[in-house]
């Protein structure tokens, strides 16, 4: 059978006749009148399905049947339209690809799937959504990033984002430690956008000394959908993994609205501001890693990264305590929920207080006893920007005499997860204090600025 670029039979066939390659400006044509122009992309996997893949103007790739009757033609090559490009100055929708990848080694990429919206796929034969995760599936649907990277991929589970628990962090920790130990240079992790936030952070205090970027990614918009951010997500997170010299955790989705860059936010820092927006991911407190831009397969660091790679050797300092609550503090909130807790044996408490970290007065006593019984309290804010200071007013003072631990400017999620990560190995409220004080995956921001309070709308 005839294979040209990935296509076999008669996608290969029409190609070659039309003396098409993988980056020309093409026109396809249908017996039924209906014309489709965009670029051609190549295809990683030799399906042995009649289907053309071209990228559209906007970005997006379709895959077109090739039925008899079907036409082919050249418009422009490659060469032709970024050539006019540059001469207009106008970004030219051309995917960096070549003919055959690059000469040489490309960095080894494992793509790991938990779940979420990213991972599906449109089968191009019906239309219809479906699971995608072989390597070959992901290659097919986003093939820029066959030519960033020497792709592997597994599904370690496939749940809905509300689903992820503390358990499943520690099976994701393992898995990407195990990964990295066999060569990897990068790893990217498909996860629901809901709850990505807490498994970032839990990812980025199980992982110590790591060697190279970790990238979680999701969509905000399924793969059936014109609007969909799935294939620019994923091809913004390999290109991450793959050449970015910062050896952390990061969340890496859309900048803004449209499909110019991504953002790749620090996994301690990171919060979802937002239920649809493509840009609903924010750097809170701190400033993002890096501005990526797919097209250009440029990434620009735009702070100093915890770590670079190979500078440190990987640990795996697993395990998160079950017995941890996250309290949101209402008005009028009674003082027996704190105390259902600790009657409960829970170990650890991270309140969400007002404010600079208040809650009302009559909570003190009921905290004063979860301290005396051994139980971790955090105050974190409501407010999300600026830090907790419990020295100003007089319930704050009386907060610290009970025994409450500042949360700084940490979000109340990563506060959660940390303080569930350190119950996990530590008993001692004095120890627990102290660690939790300490600046151990770029959790706190030692000073905070103007600049990284955000105007709307996001990244605006």
């Amino acid at each position: 059978m005839t294979s040209l670029y990935g296509y076999e039979g008669p996608a290969a066939e029409l190609v070659k006749e039309a003396g098409a390659k993988p980056g020309d400006l093409v026109e396809v044509s249908r017996p039924d009148g209906t014309r489709y122009r965009g670029v051609l992309m190549p295809r990683y996997a030799l399906s042995g399905k009649p289907i053309l893949v071209i990228k559209l103007d906007n970005g997006y790739n379709i895959g077109v049947r090739v039925t008899p009757g079907t036409r082919l033609r050249v418009i422009a090559t490659r060469e032709e339209v970024l050539k006019a490009a540059r001469r207009s100055g106008a970004p030219a929708v051309i995917p960096l690809i070549e003919e055959q990848p690059p000469p040489g080694p490309k960095p080894r990429i494992m793509i790991i799937g938990t779940g979420g919206t990213i991972a599906s796929k449109i089968e191009y034969e019906t239309g219809a959504v479906k699971p995608a995760f072989s390597a070959e599936e992901i290659l097919e649907a986003v093939p820029e990033i066959g030519f960033i990277a020497d792709i592997e991929a597994e599904v370690l589970f496939n749940i809905l984002s509300e689903n992820m628990r503390p358990e499943l962090w520690e099976k994701i920790a393992e898995r990407v430690a195990r990964h990295i130990a066999e060569g990897f240079n990068g790893i990217v992790i498909t996860h629901g956008t809901d709850t990505m936030a807490y498994t970032a952070a839990a990812l980025s205090f199980a992982l110590r000394g790591l060697p190279v970027p970790v990238a979680l990614v999701g969509a905000q918009r399924s793969s059936d959908r014109p609007s969909s951010d799935a294939a620019f997500n994923l091809h913004a997170a390999v290109l991450f993994a793959a050449k970015a010299d910062a050896a952390e955790v990061a969340v890496v989705m859309h900048g803004e609205p449209s499909d110019s860059y991504a953002l790749a936010h620090r996994g301690t820092k990171v919060r979802k501001m937002h239920t649809s927006r493509r840009d609903a991911f924010q750097s809170i407190n701190s400033t993002p890693l890096a501005r990526i831009v797919p097209k250009e397969n440029k990434i620009e660091m735009l702070m100093k990264p915890l770590r670079r790679r190979g500078e440190e050797e990987l640990r795996l300092e697993n395990g998160f305590e079950r017995k941890v609550a996250l309290i949101k503090y209402y008005p009028g909130m009674y003082g027996e929920i704190i105390d259902v807790l600790v009657d409960k044996g829970y170990r650890g408490i991270v309140l969400e207080g007002t404010g600079l970290g208040h809650v009302g007065e009559w909570l003190i006593e009921p905290i004063k006893r979860a301290v005396e019984e051994g139980v971790a309290v955090v105050m974190t804010s409501q407010c999300l920007f600026g830090r907790v200071n419990m020295n100003v007013y007089t319930t704050g003072r009386k907060l610290i005499a009970a025994g409450v631990i500042p949360g700084g400017d940490m979000l109340p999620e990563t506060a959660f997860v940390k303080l569930s990560w350190i119950l996990h190995r530590v008993h001692d409220l004095k120890e627990v204090r102290r660690i939790f004080l300490e600046n151990l995956a770029g959790e706190y921001n030692p000073r905070l600025t103007l600049r990284l309070y955000p105007r709307w709308p996001l990244n605006g």
